[in-house]
């Protein structure tokens, strides 16, 4: 087997949080910096937290308002159905049959 293929391990590692907590793994690095991690993320400390710094939840509910409104105005536009269809059909066979 060749020497030097594999990485150090480290099995005292250090995972370091910016919410400040500190974890104890093994690796082949020494420190690990994260953003988030079971201590501050809300699935595992059951806090819900929406952010949205885009206003993406705005817009949508915006969209949906216009499109609500434009069904309405176009329910109340279209005109109602008749059954002058029926009729038309009915003398249509009539003639033929004579």
């Amino acid at each position: 087997m060749k020497k030097d293929t594999h990485p150090d391990y480290y099995p005292d590692a250090k995972i370091k949080c910016v919410c400040g907590a500190i974890l104890e793994t093994g690796s082949t690095q020494k420190e690990i910096e994260v953003e988030i991690c079971s201590m501050c993320h809300p699935f595992f400390t059951g806090d819900k937290k929406v952010v949205d710094t885009a206003g993406r939840m705005e817009r949508f509910q915006k969209i949906t308002e216009k499109s609500t409104k434009l069904k309405e105005k176009l329910s109340k536009k279209a005109p109602k159905k008749t059954s002058l269809k029926k009729s038309k059909a009915k003398k249509n066979l009539k003639t033929i049959k004579k």
